[in-house]
Order: structure tokens, then sequence, then C-alpha cells
């Protein structure tokens, strides 16, 4: 039977009302979107599609997620950014309906969704889901996959959605052919259709793009935030894979041992980690010895650094460790400074290196590809930082 051959009659089961939510009494901070964000309609300005605040989960005798809060401002795009194992993907299970909360709360678009007792079901939080490995049914076509979730509308009002819907992920004409008869990452804008089709408050996608080749994975990641914006989707990302979470999302949360370490813009976490941990995953870098001699300097083997906006370190620290990026560090034939090739990475237009000091402490620098040097050989550099990045030192 083909999708648009469903009962629509009036006796299909509405949702049941949710309980209202209460206000929140430390609500989330509301993400700031990115440039390029859709703009939001006047009056909805500080519409809240989502509010996960304090929530609280896990296996028998093991916690998965513990006090993690945040939340999303209606046409925003969210990223949970996490190794495997951090929790990410049960913050979405539990956001979608799939796992109960033993402490905290989940408020969808003003309604309470999830709590301690509360678990309205997921076929009734109008959110849509995309999921790695896609889930299309191999024996319906892609038109009828992305009906299978517009039951209740007529058989018209159904064709012309999934005709809006495939012409908005680029597969106008292709409704007819199956799974089967599709690249990757065409099957993944079907997945991506059939979860817009039914118009849901928010839209989840868990690891959409694992099963991609690189190249594809970033092209693809940028068009489907073309496509969410276009339809002024809210919608929430997981991912591992950092470049992913910078091409698609406005405010990225990065996890570890299931809390959020940090929430902000790529920028923010690239430039200013609020965390050891953050500083090591978000990017590549080395932490090296230093001393502060000042406010807003530090000595280290580089030489004295400067940061415009001071050190966020606590008053009277002096031991510090530094977080050197490869573009602070510069190839400069004039400089005195010199370090010893120990290993270098071609990547087209630029090369890493990664560089011996004279104490044995080593840096990574990036270095346009016409200054090619070979494995052992000593380059002058010298070192730029605009704002440096400083942690208490740790000991042990």
């Amino acid at each position: 039977m083909s999708a648009f051959d469903l009962d629509t009659s009036p006796a299909a089961a509405t949702p049941a009302a949710t309980p209202a939510a209460t206000p929140l009494a430390n609500p989330a901070p509301t993400p700031s979107p990115r440039p390029d964000a859709a703009p939001v309609a006047p009056g909805d300005a500080a519409a809240l599609v989502l509010e996960v605040e304090h929530i609280r989960h896990g296996f028998d005798s093991q916690i998965v997620i513990e006090d993690l809060s945040f939340s999303l401002t209606r046409g925003s795009i969210g990223c949970l950014l996490g190794p495997s194992g951090c929790g990410k993907t049960t913050v979405l299970r539990a956001i979608a309906g799939f796992e109960p909360l033993r402490a905290g709360r989940i408020v969808l678009d003003g309604q309470l969704v999830s709590a301690p007792g509360v678990a309205v079901p997921p076929e009734r939080r109008r959110v849509g889901m995309v999921f790695q490995d896609y889930a299309l049914f191999p024996h319906l076509s892609v038109a009828d996959n992305i009906a299978f979730g517009l039951h209740r509308e007529s058989r018209q009002a159904r064709r012309e959605r999934v005709a809006e819907v495939l012409e908005l992920v680029g597969l106008a004409g292709a409704g007819a052919r199956f799974p089967h008869e599709l690249s990757g990452g065409q099957q993944q804008r079907v997945a991506l259709a059939r979860a817009l089709a039914p118009r849901p408050e928010l839209l989840l996608l868990d690891e959409p793009f694992s099963n991609l080749d690189v190249d594809l994975r970033e092209r693809l990641g940028l068009e489907v935030r073309a496509i969410l914006k276009a339809q002024g989707a809210t919608a929430i990302l997981v991912t591992h894979d950092q470049l992913e979470a910078f091409a698609m999302a406005d405010e990225i949360g990065v996890m570890n041992a299931g809390a959020i370490e940090q929430w902000g813009t790529a920028h923010q976490l690239y430039h200013k980690p609020a965390t050891r941990f953050v500083g090591d995953f978000i990017g590549q870098g080395v932490l090296m010895p230093a001393r502060v001699t000042a406010p807003g300097q530090v000595d280290c083997e580089l030489g004295t650094l400067h940061s415009r906006d001071g050190l966020d370190v606590a008053p009277g620290v002096a031991e510090v460790d530094v977080l050197i990026r490869p573009d602070d560090i510069l190839h400069d034939d004039a400089s005195a400074l010199r370090a010893q090739i120990l290993h270098k990475a071609f990547r087209g237009a630029e090369i890493l290196y990664t560089l011996r000091l004279a104490s044995g402490g080593r840096v990574l620098s990036l270095a346009p590809s016409h200054h090619d040097h070979g494995v052992g050989d000593w380059i002058g550099i010298r070192v730029e930082v605009d704002d440096v990045v400083a942690f208490s030192r740790q000991r042990g």
C-alpha cells in the first residue's frame, strides 16, 4: 500500500494535553545566533522552543547525564559535541522521549514533556529525528518514505508537501525512485525531507553524516544548514566531529562525562575555551608551561606573551599552562627563535609542522605549503597571540 493511501479520517487519535510549564527558576542562557542565522519573526524573539533544565539520567547505578542544562530559541541550530561515551546521544534520546529522567525537566514549546513521573510519548512531542543509518523503508519509494508521517493529511496535501520538501532538499523529480537507487548523500537528504515533512517543532539529528566520506560530510553539513534555515527549523545535532559542528550549528555545547563544559559559538570555543578539556578537544594545540609576570602577561619558552583581555586565572596564580595553537606559530626565516621539524603533514594549501624547541618541548605550526621544508630542518618561527588562554598549572 502506498503512503498516499493511508487513512485520514477524523477518528485518528489526537495528542493528549500536557501540563503547562512553570517558569524556570534559573533558566539556561539563551544563545546568540550566528550572523547567517535566519531572522526570528517579530514577537517571537524570545520564544524558547526547547528548555533542558538540570536533567539527570542513568542506567541502574551508572549515571550518564548529570545536571545538564541548555535551551534553544526558535529557528536556531544547536549542537552537542563530544567524544564517544560522553552522553550526548542519551540527551537526544531523552528529548525525543525514549529515555526517562531521574531529575530535572524538558520543556518543548512551552509544554512539560519530561520530568520524574512525567513522560509524554515520543509520537506526541512533534519532534522529528534523522538517524545516522537513514532508517529509510527499502520497499517504499522516495515519495512514500517522505509521506509516511503525513497520514493525517489529505492525499492532495500529502502530494503537495512531498513535492515541496523534495524541491527543498534538491531531489525534485526523484519521488518514484527507491532508496537503493540513491547515493548515500541523496539518502540522507530523503531522511531529512521525511523528518521535515510533518513540520516538527524540533528536529533531532543523531550523527547524521557519520556514514559519509569526509568531503561529502562537510559539504552536506553546509547544505543541510541552509535547508534548515530556509524552513526556519529549530534543530539540535549530536556529533563527535567538530568540523561538522562548526559547519552546521549556531551554538555548540561541548560535552564531557555527562555534562556540558562550555556552551558557545565555534569562535568562542576555539579562542576562549573555558576548561582544559575544551581547549584540548577543540582544534589542535599544546599546553606550554608559563609564569604570570604582570596583569595579562606571561613568560614562556616562546617569549613574553600579552593578552588583550587579561588572563582568566584566579588572583595570585603564578604558574600556568598556556594554550598554543598551530595558527599562533608563524614561519619566519628572519626570526632568532628556531625549531626543528619532527613531522610534517601536507594539507594542500598548508603544511602542519610538528616542531621541537631547544628545550625539547613541542609546538605545532601551520605554514603556507610553498614553505616546504624537510624533516630534521631547523626553521625560524615567531609567535603571534592576541588573547592568551591560560589554565592554572595542574600538579601531580
